[in-house]
């Protein structure tokens, strides 16, 4: 598991921060990632991450890398989201299971939209509700984890004709 982590995400993060993305526009489109990733409408996830990253003018390799990965939460949230939505348009809640809406889905795509567009619905409100505070709270994390990460992997240089000291100093990258 650690080895699969380091290839498929890990490096990655890392060369995007060694390619010049900052660490600022990185925690952005992994934070944005992550949020169009727990969509409640499955097999959307890719075009919507698309659309707000092309929209935002983000990184979309590292927006989709989060998206992809977050596939497995995705699953477990369409329960939990629906519910909140539910709750929020104070319908009463419908029993479902993920499992029955994917196999009715792929039985009959236009009975199954009738059957569970509401519930659906209801599923993209929850999203709508906690998608700004998540956004908040994944930025705010990884935003201090990336710039360490970025300090190990470039080196500080000071300016020349300048002192070295944490006030003054810029990236080797930056320096002219």
């Amino acid at each position: 598991m650690r080895r699969f982590w380091n290839q498929r995400v890990a490096e990655p993060v890392k060369d995007l921060l060694r390619l010049g993305l900052t660490p600022e526009k990185l925690a952005l489109a992994l934070a944005v990632g992550v949020a169009t990733g727990l969509f409640p409408v499955i097999g959307s996830t890719t075009l919507l991450g698309l659309a707000a990253g092309a929209a935002l003018r983000l990184n979309l390799p590292a927006l989709q890398l989060a998206n992809w990965m977050t596939y497995p939460f995705q699953i477990a949230m369409i329960i939990p989201l629906v519910r909140l939505g539910e709750w929020l348009a104070g319908a009463p809640p419908v029993p479902f299971s993920v499992v029955e809406v994917v196999s009715d889905v792929a039985a009959n795509p236009l009975g199954a939209l009738g059957r569970f567009g509401l519930t659906g619905l209801h599923g993209i409100l929850g999203w709508i509700t906690v998608v700004p505070f998540l956004v908040l709270v994944l930025y705010r994390t990884l935003l201090p984890a990336l710039r360490g990460v970025q300090v190990r992997l470039v080196p500080w240089r000071p300016p020349a004709g300048r002192q070295d000291s944490p006030g003054n100093r810029t990236l080797a990258a930056e320096a002219p």
